[in-house]
């Protein structure tokens, strides 16, 4: 199997997308803070001092998003239609969950910025509410599912 990101002499290198069609592409993915019942309580009552935990989460999401061709080497750059970010309690874990769905019209797919949407949002949680909870463990961030491209549709099984 070659790996599409490596060269014939193993040099990382973007791959070239130009000749590929321009095709709808949406990616979903999840992650979940896990924290104490007493910081979690408190996200819940929005009684953390930096502020509402959950929508400063969600707009960092979307910026994360917006930014992930800085942030992965080989990640294109995109002009995104659409990034949802959603954040909701979980009390029997208790935590917050994250969900971020990407969208674009476009030659390469969504996944990274629906993975970084995902990953940003749970460290904003974490930042936001550390000096409650320490312990917390960002946990299971993965993909959901995508749509669009040569290699079609795909959705997680075990989801």
């Amino acid at each position: 199997m070659k790996l599409s990101h490596v060269d014939e002499a193993g040099r990382a290198r973007m791959v070239d997308v130009g000749d590929k069609p321009e095709t709808e592409r949406t990616a979903t993915a999840e992650g979940l803070v896990r924290m104490s019942r007493a910081a979690y309580e408190q996200v819940a009552a929005q009684t953390v001092a930096k502020g509402d935990v959950l929508a400063v989460a969600e707009v960092a999401g979307v910026m994360a998003a917006k930014r992930t061709g800085e942030l992965i080497p080989l990640c294109h750059p995109l002009g995104l239609d659409l990034v949802r970010v959603e954040t909701s309690l979980d009390a029997e874990a208790p935590g917050v969950r994250v969900l971020a769905t990407a969208k674009v019209t476009g030659r390469t797919g969504v996944e990274m910025e629906a993975l970084t949407a995902v990953s940003v949002a749970c460290l904003t949680v974490y930042d936001m509410v550390k000096a409650i909870d320490r312990s917390m463990v960002i946990e299971g961030v993965r993909l959901l599912s995508k749509t669009g491209g040569t290699r079609g549709d795909w959705r997680r099984s075990d989801s």
